[in-house]
């Protein structure tokens, strides 16, 4: 199929995807309700009734959480976080719906340095669980890019504005080879394929990452890692029983929310004042985990813990000391585990798992700041 590409306009397009069958009669009923699962609500500090009714909504497919979207993003300029206030001026954006060979229709945005700049290289970014590229990352990316580096990022099927249930995960190994396609249609652009590419992957987004190389050997020149999900902390899972009876429930209710989980928002964020403008990032998936999607984030998981010494390209690993969502222990048995002789691992003492986004302003600026210089000694 050809790819469909497009400047983005209100809300963009819709699909039509093929899904899988649905359950008829009372089973029908009972997924369907299960499906819906509770929608937690946000609190929205200050924010105005109109955003309130809209964060209100049911943001189970993309149309809706791109309304969502266009509707808060006036607002972001004006929080009270520094990657929104400090953010760099001039950097050249670009965002994009295009439609893969799976027919799937995927979000993608450019943060390019500024005009007269020399570009150094190309980052390819993967989001963590439940996220979007259009929040906190933005001003991440904006910084990257004003130190001279091309960056680029998506949001995978089912998250942010790319097309697909909110929240659900069918195949980790389906997510990554739609993560790996859309970023070689922007590699093979002429302005990019003759730069350096590397791979930058935060919480599960570092599982993503590592997946993609460890498919992609060759075609990396680097892969960064920040609090990456190479195992989930036993603080947020389940005792194993349960997990077996979710497993097999799975099965019968892929999409229902029922995997029993913490809110881990309060395990991520440090600093309290950052948590709560964390609210406002309106099409994150904040409801409960969905059967299938905890099923496949816990294998995935697993796969890699099997392949570590694979880990063949240069390695940069960040990680705060206090994460209790993804252990940084696990961090240094993937530095220890790595074949790669260039690796390196930093460890955030007293950080949270949130280290560019939930951690005091110096902290954060330093997180950037070690990333762009492992970048400037790799190109």
């Amino acid at each position: 199929m050809a790819a469909i590409s497009h400047r983005i306009a209100g809300s963009g397009p819709s699909v039509a995807v093929l899904a899988p069958p649905r359950p008829r009669g009372r089973a029908a009923v009972v997924a369907g309700a299960a499906a819906k699962g509770t929608h937690r609500e946000r609190t929205l500090e200050g924010a105005s009734d109109d955003l309130r009714a809209a964060a209100a909504k049911c943001l189970d497919w993309a149309p809706a959480r791109r309304r969502v979207r266009a509707a808060f993003a006036p607002v972001l300029p004006t929080l009270d976080h520094c990657l929104f206030k400090m953010a760099p001026k001039g950097i050249q954006m670009e965002e994009n719906y295009e439609t893969n060979s799976k027919g799937v229709e995927i979000f993608w945005k450019s943060w390019l340095p500024r005009e007269g700049t020399a570009t150094k290289a190309a980052l390819f970014f993967c989001h963590g669980y439940g996220d979007t590229c259009t929040f906190f990352f933005e001003g991440i990316a904006k910084r990257i890019a004003a130190a001279g580096y091309a960056v680029y990022a998506m949001d995978y099927p089912g998250f942010g504005m790319s097309y697909g249930l909110h929240g659900y995960i069918a195949s980790f190994d389906g997510m990554v080879d739609h993560v790996i396609e859309q970023y070689a249609r922007i590699r093979g652009m002429k302005e990019v394929c003759e730069l350096p590419h590397f791979l930058l992957g935060q919480s599960m987004g570092g599982a993503v990452a590592l997946k993609v190389h460890l498919k992609q050997q060759k075609e990396w020149d680097g892969v960064l890692l920040v609090a990456p999900m190479c195992k989930i902390s036993e603080d947020v899972t389940p005792p194993a029983p349960v997990l077996k009876a979710l497993s097999i429930l799975s099965c019968l209710l892929p999409e229902a929310k029922l995997f029993p989980q913490k809110d881990i928002g309060d395990l991520a964020f440090r600093d309290p004042r950052k948590r709560k403008v964390a609210e406002y990032n309106a099409i994150s998936y904040s409801d409960q985990m969905r059967l299938r999607t905890a099923v496949e984030l816990l294998q995935a998981t697993k796969d890699i813990e099997s392949q570590l010494e694979k880990i063949s390209s240069p390695l940069l690993i960040l990680h705060g000391a206090a994460d209790m969502v993804t252990d940084p222990q696990v961090s240094k048995f993937l530095y220890e585990k790595a074949s790669t002789k260039d690796k390196t691992l930093k460890l955030y003492e007293g950080s949270y798992h949130s280290i560019l986004e939930g951690e005091p302003d110096d902290r954060i600026s330093t997180a950037i700041n070690d990333i762009i210089s492992w970048l400037d000694s790799h190109c």
